[in-house]
């Protein structure tokens, strides 16, 4: 019979196979369609390249005092002038650099850690924990953050100089402040994904065939909401930048021997007319920074959106 014919094994093998595709190569296919987001992420690769190996071949120190060279403009010698004391500003945003950001990225990890484990374990329970773990929340929200900043610094700040010394003891206690205060719209969002996604069907057929509530938590819910909590991750490093560089530019952040953009913002707020350009290069690299995270964040939104087609 004419229909029931069947097809030439020529004709099979001419049929191209599909490639299969990983979920990490489908994301990055999203990702590389939002053309901002693939654009910030080689500037601030850059920028971080730059940071991290830029002292190995600029070789000047950041406390180099020359009053010879003092508020010298942009110049083959010093390529972002210098400041009031006659130092490289260049030498010390690089070297303000590595903290600037290092301060955003540990903060941000503090913050997913514990927002993470504070809506994992208000979503998969119920009743009270749920209750008291979500006023929790909203008592952290409602907290007047800088002022808290302020007076937890005035606090802390010496005490933690004495134990780990001026850099790292200030170090840890921005990175605990900031995270501190940038968990819980991270633990709002995981509940919220916590609760969709345990009566989905997958899980209903894990919690059938005798799954543990922890086996279904790691193995099952929390990799699916993922997706939107590295989306708020790169939201959280942009906010710790700003945070770090506003209490800096308070005089609140590190010592003033140890640059960081917001420091370098601080010591050329009086130099504004006569040396514009002090300001202008750390301004310009934290507007930069924060810019490029928040492009790069609306790329993953796009690239771990399961319900978006592309």
């Amino acid at each position: 019979m004419a229909g029931s014919t069947r097809a030439s094994p020529t004709a099979d093998k001419a049929l191209p196979k599909p490639r299969p595709v990983s979920l990490a190569g489908e994301a990055w296919r999203r990702f590389r369609r939002h053309q901002l987001a693939v654009i910030s992420l080689v500037v601030l690769t850059a920028m971080v390249l730059l940071v991290a190996f830029g002292p190995f071949f600029w070789t000047q120190t950041i406390n180099d005092i020359d009053f010879t060279a003092r508020l010298k403009g942009p110049s083959l010698a010093h390529p972002l002038g210098t400041d009031d004391l006659g130092q490289d500003v260049f030498a010390r945003m690089l070297y303000g650099g590595r903290i600037s950001l290092s301060v955003g990225l540990a903060a941000m990890a503090m913050a997913i850690l514990v927002g993470v484990s504070i809506g994992a374990i208000a979503g998969i329970s119920r009743g009270a924990i749920d209750t008291a773990l979500m006023w929790l929340t909203d008592l952290f929200l409602s907290l007047p953050q800088l002022p808290l900043l302020l007076l937890l610094i005035y606090l802390f700040r010496d005490k933690l100089k004495l134990l780990f010394g001026p850099e790292i003891g200030v170090f840890i206690m921005i990175v605990v402040v900031i995270g501190g205060f940038r968990w819980m719209p991270v633990a709002r969002l995981v509940r919220a994904q916590f609760f969709s996604l345990r009566e989905k069907e997958f899980v209903e057929a894990a919690r059938a065939l005798g799954a543990s509530t922890t086996r279904q938590v790691v193995r099952h819910i929390l990799p699916n909401a993922l997706g939107p909590v590295i989306v708020a991750g790169t939201i959280d490093v942009a906010a710790a930048i700003i945070a770090e560089s506003t209490l800096s530019f308070l005089g609140l952040g590190f010592p003033p021997d140890i640059p960081t953009w917001g420091r370098i913002l601080y010591d050329a707020k009086d130099y504004l007319d006569i040396a514009a350009y002090w300001a202008i290069f750390p301004g310009a690299a934290i507007f930069l920074a924060v810019l490029t995270i928040n492009f790069i964040g609306d790329g993953l939104r796009d690239a771990l959106d399961p319900r978006k087609v592309m």
